[in-house]
């Protein structure tokens, strides 16, 4: 049964490294979520990177309730950050107002029973400009 939540948990986190196509969906839309790459759409749809943030990564873990809230307090497991601080900390502060902006999300009724309680990686990647 570990196996099971780990492979999940994995498949998960490796669908979002695709970094859906934001465009195909606005912030705050209202239309249901049926799949992760939507899931995914939904939350980068939020997301707006500070200026000159080229090269910078962050990922955080979260699980979302069947009704599209998070459980708890979303936790960064991984950051590539650069030198310039004051560019960091807003990286960092776009990352969780995207995940501010985009909560709770639409989720139809067999995403959210789908997902519910699962561990989640969303990984926010800025191009290198």
């Amino acid at each position: 049964m570990l196996f099971g939540r780990s492979a999940i948990a994995l498949a998960l986190c490796l669908a979002s490294t695709g970094m859906a196509k934001a465009g195909m969906r606005t912030c705050g839309s209202q239309d249901p979520v049926d799949t992760i790459n939507e899931m995914f759409a939904a939350l980068y749809a939020c997301w707006e990177p500070p200026a000159n943030a080229g090269g910078l990564s962050m990922t955080l873990t979260f699980s979302l309730r069947s009704n599209g809230t998070i459980i708890g307090k979303p936790r960064q497991t991984h950051a590539s950050l650069g030198e310039d601080e004051r560019l960091n900390e807003a990286f960092v502060h776009s990352v969780h107002e995207a995940l501010d902006r985009a909560v709770p999300l639409p989720l139809s009724k067999s995403m959210g029973g789908a997902i519910a309680g699962r561990l989640l990686a969303p990984r926010f990647v800025v191009v290198d400009e």
